[in-house]
């Protein structure tokens, strides 16, 4: 059968629970996965076919996507800031918006890094999307990888040795913890921050299949991980150390507010590529 021929009924199959442009976008994402081929190779080429056990593969994920679930998932792989990532239900889906904060804490230390060897702590590490990121991109730096989730750490080390970076991998409940028995010049986390009362909004497609450990917080506490990393980080951060955050758009004001009252300085609100308040960066006394 010819490529070109099944996107038709990929795209008539899936019409009814995606709008066109989402299902190009999957079409062209397996296209890439399965055959090494961009939109341009096939537009060159349109008289290229699919062998038997190809088109199984396709039909595969065709009824996978029936079922709403990630693209990421269901190929157990993902692109994040230029760079390869396994990903399963133990993790979450890498957003563009944490790419964002990628790129604030590497352009906020890509030069002082050359000249230091800084310490950087990922809480909540999930598949380790941020941690390898920085480490990949800022050489010179040391690297930790932390989560509660022995199967996210797992795909984190995989993830690690993929993407050729060295990092330590360590499990904590960081809501237990009272000491990282470390000093770091630079901590960053993307907690749990959605509330149970934000559910309504949250896709089936997210709802169902990613995990719910790393999503969501109680309605009662919803900053419960900002206070205790905040807290955490006055001990275990340098001087003037870095604390980055990824937040919930709703809440960017409070979060700030807690930051100030324990005692943190040069307090920074930046908004995401969509315009909701979603990166907080500070600094320790």
């Amino acid at each position: 059968m010819l490529l070109k021929e099944y996107k038709s009924t990929f795209l008539k199959e899936l019409s009814s629970l995606y709008d066109e442009k989402e299902i190009e976008s999957f079409f062209y994402i397996v296209l890439e996965s399965f055959h090494n081929l961009k939109r341009i190779d096939l537009a060159l080429n349109p008289n290229m076919e699919m062998e038997t056990m190809q088109l199984s593969s396709w039909r595969n994920v065709l009824e996978e996507l029936k079922k709403q679930k990630p693209i990421q998932y269901i190929l157990g792989e993902t692109e994040f800031y230029g760079l390869p990532f396994l990903v399963n239900e133990n993790t979450l889906i890498p957003r563009p918006e944490t790419e964002e904060l990628v790129e604030l804490i590497i352009s906020n230390n890509l030069t002082i890094q050359k000249s230091n060897n800084l310490k950087i702590l990922d809480i909540g590490t999930g598949s380790g999307c941020i941690g390898i990121s920085l480490a990949k991109n800022l050489p010179n730096c040391q690297v930790t990888l932390l989560d509660v989730s022995l199967r996210a750490l797992l795909v984190a080390e995989k993830n690690a040795e993929i993407n050729k970076v060295n990092v330590d991998i360590t499990r904590m409940d960081i809501i237990e913890t009272t000491d990282l028995n470390t000093q770091f010049d630079i901590i960053v986390s993307n907690p749990p921050y959605v509330r149970n009362l934000e559910k309504a909004e949250i896709k089936p497609n997210v709802l169902e299949y990613e995990p719910h450990l790393a999503l969501f917080v109680a309605d009662n506490d919803a900053l419960l991980f900002y206070r205790k990393i905040a807290q955490l980080a006055k001990k275990n951060l340098s001087k003037k150390g870095q604390l980055y955050f990824e937040i919930n758009q709703y809440l960017g004001k409070e979060t700030v507010e807690l930051l100030e009252n324990l005692g943190y300085k040069n307090i920074e609100l930046n908004k995401d590529l969509y315009g909701n308040d979603r990166i907080i960066k500070c600094e320790n006394k």
